[in-house]
């Protein structure tokens, strides 16, 4: 695949760019749609919902038919998961892998999709993440004998990123090596970006001795790190680990794979007076702000980062972390949670 394909639309009409640093540079932002919690509403009332605030890009974790039914002829863009306990099969019968594509994608060719992510945050190294490159390849094949040219990619932890302080010295951990650089020669290959799951709140929360908040909320007005490596400087959390994740993938020859921020969000409750509402509206708004600008980051300046926020409802069946059931935009009765103003 030596392109990527972006639906952008100008007046009536939607016009075909072909161009994978064009599609990086979009920018606009999207959410997470999951739908764990017991009381949601129907996915056509949530795309309703998306639809009249603007928002024009959603990720779903598994092809949720409900969901890429009330999605078709809608315009929103698609980051279609693949399940994690679907990638073993996947990656072992190209089979498998045409009849997923034929299942998920072909069968909505009034849905468009922006990307495919095989699983997401695989623990690296693992029984399955053997399984990831393989799945990715027998995808992308299936694709292409279909004439479509949907990128396909993986969605990872920033927590394979190690050393990330300064975000220059920032790498892939040595056991993950074996697995992470053939998938980014990969990405390289098709022109396809890494999706990266990047949150501040966790890094702030597990080391306020050294981090703060203001660092972490993009509400300091200085500059808090000087990336002793190459003299950037940083004003946000977010933008320093964003650059290590950058840092990590050039370490593994990976000079022209751009990142799209598949998780980013902070929690509205369950960790006192740091997950707060006026902490997450804070944190949101103010990401939302910086990434549909063209300041990129120090690293990467001059461009929008495509980033999808987690998430868009409060979902009461996360049973792992309660914190988990408390990241939402809005309650299951599609009331806010606190006020966001999509770009």
């Amino acid at each position: 695949m030596d392109s990527i394909i972006l639906f952008y639309k100008i007046s009536f009409f939607a016009v075909l760019l072909i161009s994978s640093h064009m599609f990086a540079e979009a920018g606009n932002v999207g959410v997470n749609y999951g739908r764990r919690g017991s009381d949601l509403p129907s996915p056509t009332a949530v795309i309703n919902l998306l639809r009249s605030r603007n928002v024009d890009r959603i990720r779903l974790f598994s092809p949720d038919q409900d969901a890429l039914n009330a999605l078709r002829g809608s315009g929103i863009g698609v980051v279609l998961g693949v399940p994690n306990e679907h990638i073993q099969s996947i990656g072992n019968d190209p089979n498998f892998a045409g009849n997923w594509i034929w299942n998920n994608v072909l069968s909505f060719d009034d849905v468009e999709f922006r990307y495919i992510s095989v699983g997401n945050e695989i623990e690296i190294p693992s029984d399955m993440s053997d399984y990831i490159l393989p799945a990715i390849k027998n995808l992308n094949n299936a694709l292409r004998a279909a004439g479509r040219t949907i990128p396909v990619s993986t969605t990872i932890s920033f927590g394979l990123v190690v050393d990330s302080f300064p975000p220059s010295s920032g790498r892939f951990s040595d056991s993950t090596q074996n697995v992470m650089r053939p998938i980014v020669e990969f990405l390289v290959a098709t022109r396809s970006p890494l999706l990266v799951n990047i949150y501040p709140y966790f890094s702030y929360n597990g080391n306020q001795q050294q981090i703060q908040l203001d660092y972490a909320l993009f509400t300091a007005n200085r500059v808090v790190v000087t990336d002793s490596g190459n003299q950037l400087q940083y004003t946000n959390l977010f933008d320093a680990m964003t650059d290590a994740a950058y840092a990590a993938i050039e370490k593994v020859g990976g000079d022209g794979v751009d990142i799209v921020i598949t998780e980013s969000g902070w929690p509205s409750g369950e960790n006192g007076d740091i997950a707060t509402i006026p902490n997450a509206s804070t944190y949101v708004n103010n990401l939302i702000s910086h990434v549909s600008g063209t300041s990129g980051t120090p690293k990467r300046p001059g461009k929008s980062i495509e980033t999808y926020i987690f998430a868009l409802f409060n979902e009461n069946m996360k049973t792992a972390d309660r914190i988990e059931q408390h990241f939402g935009l809005y309650y299951p009765d599609m009331g806010e949670v606190y006020p966001v103003t999509f770009r």
